[in-house]
């Protein structure tokens, strides 16, 4: 049951990763009917117990920043953070609008409507499934840890640092690329770490690369167009990033959660097809990345200064 169960909820996230503001509510509702399954109110109760979503709603205090700058302020303990969750995504298959409303607060990262509700599905909802799934898993056996919502995973040390503010650049050959996302996250108050500029310490290429990665908060990483490559079946060679970016942008992605994964992409490079769910931003010229990557690195609970882009 529950590996056909689980199986279908990933089917109505990948609707809802693909929808339009038109077409969001069938798959959203889909992915509550299944979360209510009779084989899972047991777990539910349990998780639900004493909770109060409306309370927990009531209590946030959004700022009026940048759109989609503020933060829900989930509670520290994982168990309460994944209970709200699910009473928070009954709530939207009952009231989809609050599902907008909430995106445009606090995971919004564009000016439409389904951007809105993309951020959530990949910020809130995806994380949710898995952890779920982790949790009704452990009821067979001992407890196993589980990871909050993506603005909360530092309260609860899941990188070594809790609250750092160290964040990986994975980059290939740009140089220029890389200079420039070092300079502009230094002037937000933020710690830029690039691999090669690290002392080795007598440590192996790999010690070096699991000890640093260890203890940052967030990873950006520059997708250049410094290969090229394609199918033995294609006509034409597309552009493509370096072998070792695309390994650590795995690495990443399974390390911090997709959440605290950006990708910047320069030009029309290639995206690998099993990269579903990791967001990317282009490096457009007129520098608009620059807001989109703040609000990515805002929605991940980095402690710095927006204000500072702009200085």
């Amino acid at each position: 049951m529950a590996t056909d169960l689980f199986k279908q909820m990933n089917n109505a996230l990948l609707d809802l990763q693909a929808s339009q503001y038109q077409t969001y509510q069938r798959p959203l509702k889909a992915l509550a009917r299944l979360l209510q399954n009779p084989d899972l109110a047991e777990i539910n109760a349990k998780l639900t117990v004493g909770l109060d979503l409306d309370k927990f709603l009531g209590a946030q205090t959004p700022r009026g920043g940048l759109v989609g700058s503020d933060t829900l302020d989930w509670p520290d303990d994982p168990q309460e953070a994944l209970g709200l969750t699910l009473l928070l995504i009954f709530r939207f298959a009952e009231k989809p609008e609050l599902m907008l409303t909430l995106g445009h607060s606090y995971y919004h990262s564009g000016s439409k409507l389904s951007e809105a509700i993309h951020s959530v599905v990949r910020q809130l909802l995806i994380p949710f499934v898995r952890d779920y799934k982790s949790y009704v898993e452990s009821r067979n056996g001992s407890d196993i840890p589980l990871v909050l919502p993506v603005s909360q995973n530092h309260r609860e040390g899941r990188m070594t640092g809790s609250g750092s503010n160290k964040v990986f650049i994975v980059h290939g050959h740009d140089d220029g690329a890389r200079h420039g996302l070092a300079r502009f996250l230094e002037r937000l108050g933020l710690v830029p770490v690039v691999l090669q500029e690290e002392p080795n310490q007598g440590r192996t290429i790999i010690e070096k690369y699991e000890q640093i990665a260890s203890e940052v908060a967030f990873a950006v990483i520059l997708l250049t167009p410094d290969d090229v490559g394609a199918s033995k079946a294609a006509t034409e060679q597309n552009h493509r990033a370096r072998q070792n970016v695309i390994f650590e942008l795995g690495y990443f992605a399974g390390h911090l959660g997709r959440g605290r994964v950006c990708l910047l992409r320069k030009g029309n490079v290639e995206i690998p097809s099993d990269l579903y769910g990791v967001l990317y931003i282009d490096l457009d010229p007129s520098e608009g990345w620059k807001a989109k990557l703040v609000l990515e690195m805002k929605a991940a609970k980095l402690n710095f200064d927006a204000n500072r882009m702009f200085g």
